[in-house]
């Protein structure tokens, strides 16, 4: 060894030994590790990122009527003009059934739910691809972006309620009993279902872009196929044990019932609807906690 390669060593040695550190008992220590592929969610690990979930979905709340004339309006005249279409071509020219209730409010009771699904779904399984650089760039549990996604909607749904409550008011429909405790509930069932069906198609539409053809075609004919046109039970039996397949019919069936005190539900047929929601939902988490580990190479 020359003396010029001795001089380098020299000077690309440490002049003194390296001094482990660790790190300070104040501050805890994180460990990412992968997240498990079987349907689990991690509500400590949820918990801890609440602030992250709080900001995208105030985000996205400022973000939906950005630089709209009307801005919040438009979650009222939606469902309004919805529901008058409804109302003019399937209740007076088609003469769908609408058992003991006012036909305006029947279908005003099943525009609102079946909206909020519509924008839950649509939303929820665009997450991924519309938070791209989130995704690819920054730690965080992917299940917020879908989670976030159906809760924005919730605050249209509460400002075109007062839409239902003015018709209720006109028609002199409401719930005659305690049953409209029980509203809540069928709201969390097309919560979770939006959210199941989310993490399924955000997760399909990372690899395959035909995710935003399709959803518009499903929600064409979405309401038909849940009764936001009709009463339920005005259909015949063998119909209406086909629709329960459909958990959004559970829920406007279940809604109307709640709110407007139309006929009761068939618990059996609800319980389909019911069963079909969670089933939707362990497989959309199960395929998202599948693929969670390619998202970001993928997309």
């Amino acid at each position: 060894m020359t003396q010029i390669e001795e001089e380098r060593l020299e000077r690309a040695a440490p002049s003194s030994p390296p001094v482990e550190t660790r790190p300070s008992p104040e501050r805890p220590t994180f460990v990412i590790r992968p997240a498990p592929r079987w349907p689990h969610l991690d509500f400590r690990e949820l918990w801890h990122y609440r602030e992250v979930l709080g900001t995208i979905v105030w985000r996205d709340i400022k973000v939906r009527y950005k630089q709209t004339f009307l801005g919040v309006v438009w979650a009222v005249l939606v469902p309004v003009f919805t529901a008058t279409v409804y109302v003019v071509v399937f209740g007076k020219f088609a003469k769908f059934p609408s058992g003991d209730v006012a036909y305006p409010s029947l279908v005003i009771a099943g525009v609102i739910p079946m909206q909020y699904f519509s924008s839950a779904l649509s939303q929820s399984s665009m997450s991924l691809i519309a938070n791209l650089s989130l995704v690819t760039k920054v730690y965080f549990p992917r299940v917020l972006l879908p989670m976030g996604a159906v809760l924005v909607p919730v605050v249209d749904f509460f400002v075109g309620l007062p839409v239902l409550i003015a018709l209720m008011w006109i028609y002199g429909t409401w719930p005659d009993g305690l049953q409209v405790i029980t509203a809540p509930a069928f709201l969390a069932l097309a919560l979770v279902t939006a959210l199941g069906t989310g993490f399924l198609l955000s997760s399909v539409n990372v690899r395959y872009r035909d995710v935003p053809y399709i959803i518009p075609v499903f929600l064409s004919v979405l309401p038909l196929l849940s009764g936001v046109m009709y009463a339920v039970d005005e259909v015949p039996n063998k119909w209406q044990w086909i629709l329960a397949l459909n958990p959004m019919t559970a829920v406007i069936a279940g809604w109307r019932w709640a709110v407007l005190g139309a006929a009761e539900p068939s618990w059996a047929q609800t319980g389909v609807g019911v069963a079909v929601g969670i089933v939707l939902f362990l497989i959309g988490l199960t395929v998202f906690r599948a693929s969670e580990p390619r998202f970001a190479d993928t997309i």
